[in-house]
């Protein structure tokens, strides 16, 4: 994993628009960043992990993140369905009073 300092982070432009609950400078962690990350090895007499069984942990954590996106994106796509039609219904309700005052 590459450190980048601080000032050069601060300094990068936003890929998207901040949200009230993000700065942003925060880009979220994806599933294919999970499956490509590597570890190095450790130095020669000193443990280190299987990297097998780090391997089968990484894709379980992007198979998760996969998963938490895929339900996000429903969530996003019908909270617009939601929306749109509770101003479909304001519309027609502003316009059926405007329609019972002019018959007044």
């Amino acid at each position: 994993m590459r450190i980048i300092p601080f000032r050069r982070l601060h300094n990068r432009r936003p890929e998207r628009r901040a949200t009230c609950y993000r700065s942003a400078v925060y880009r979220p962690l994806r599933p294919w960043q999970v499956r490509e990350r590597t570890f190095g090895s450790t130095p020669l007499g000193r443990r280190g992990l299987d990297p097998e069984q780090v391997r089968e942990f990484l894709d379980l954590v992007a198979g998760d993140l996969a998963t938490v996106y895929d339900a996000l994106a429903e969530s996003r796509r019908e909270t617009d369905r939601v929306k749109d039609a509770l101003r479909r219904w304001q519309s027609e309700q502003a316009r059926a009073r405007a329609e019972r005052e002019q018959e007044r």
